[in-house]
């Protein structure tokens, strides 16, 4: 197994696991394997404790095997973490509780940096942004049928891309007459029909970024994978989820202050907070990278670390 892809860094790596381990015979669940980089410290603070991983990516799968081949307390299973209860179920006692789960969110370092899986607007490559390329439909081929207002609204709800209307029009237009297939060529396409440049940011980034996301259904998965996360800590247990944009975060924020909180209750309404029975509380205020760590390694610079415990039953 070789990559020929610069190797994934993993960000605030020391800080997610310091939050995540409570107990070193416990149970856990990387949900965002990658390269494994938060599973191999995980599992350098754990005696007798457990760790199941999970990704999409083939890739990310070989190096997981590989870490499961030498150290009999990890698992990998190639599935997205939406799906970890089932998971759970299947490879620990069906009773079991976990004592935490991380969350790495968003595409990975070796993901981006090579370009034939299409992640990439900088280098050529086939237009495919799947994390498993070997299911559901490729970014080429969902653009070549797609409905133009579906398309500038993919844009425009995944990656907030003001212009998504003038951009889909223009993408719509070309591939009249010509099939569009390579990551540089909708580059292209979207970057001539950009009429505004954000200053430091490639102008196919919000296009790239929303298609990718609905590609891949990121955010439908994190809103899943969060439930499922939450269900199958035990008390003590602890959710941490790392997130890189604001669209991610404010789905963590919102699903993080509602199971600390409660429900929000009108405040004619004669209930105290006792009656609600919250059990989970918020550790702390949302955690960012060290000036070291954004000076070390640019693409943490956006991340957001929050942290979830569960209180009671």
């Amino acid at each position: 197994m070789t990559d020929s892809v610069p190797q994934h860094i993993s960000v605030m790596l020391n800080e997610s696991v310091d939050m995540l381990i409570t107990d070193k015979n416990g149970l856990y669940i990387d949900g965002t394997f990658g390269r494994g980089g938060h599973s191999k410290l995980i599992l350098s603070k754990l005696d007798e404790g457990k760790l199941l991983g999970f990704d999409k990516d083939p890739v990310a799968i070989e190096h997981g095997c590989a870490l499961q081949a030498e150290d009999s307390r990890f698992q990998i299973v190639q599935d997205s973490f939406a799906n970890m209860l089932e998971s759970i179920d299947a490879k620990f006692d069906s009773a079991e509780r976990v004592d935490g789960v991380l969350m790495d969110l968003g595409v990975s370092s070796p993901q981006i940096d090579d370009a034939q899986r299409g992640f990439s607007f900088m280098n050529d490559g086939p237009l495919d942004m799947r994390m498993n390329p070997d299911e559901g439909v490729s970014a080429a081929q969902w653009i070549k049928f797609v409905d133009e207002k579906e398309l500038a609204d993919v844009m425009y709800q995944y990656g907030e891309e003001r212009f998504s209307r003038r951009i889909a029009k223009a993408i719509c237009e070309y591939r009249t007459h010509t099939e569009i297939t390579t990551t540089l060529q909708l580059a292209k396409i979207v970057t001539e029909a950009n009429p505004a440049w954000e200053k430091g940011k490639n102008p196919a980034t919000r296009a790239f970024q929303g298609i990718r996301i609905f590609i891949n259904n990121e955010l439908g998965d994190l809103e899943q994978g969060l439930e499922a996360a939450a269900k199958s800590l035990r008390i003590g247990g602890r959710l941490v989820v790392i997130s890189f944009h604001s669209l991610e975060d404010r789905i963590v924020k919102r699903f993080m202050k509602l199971k600390s909180k409660g429900p929000e209750i009108p405040r004619y309404l004669p209930i105290q907070n006792a009656h609600l029975d919250v059990k989970f509380r918020s550790i702390g205020k949302a955690n960012k990278p060290s000036k070291q760590e954004v000076e070390e390694n640019v693409r943490s610079r956006s991340a957001v670390m929050r942290v979830l415990e569960r209180i009671s039953d």
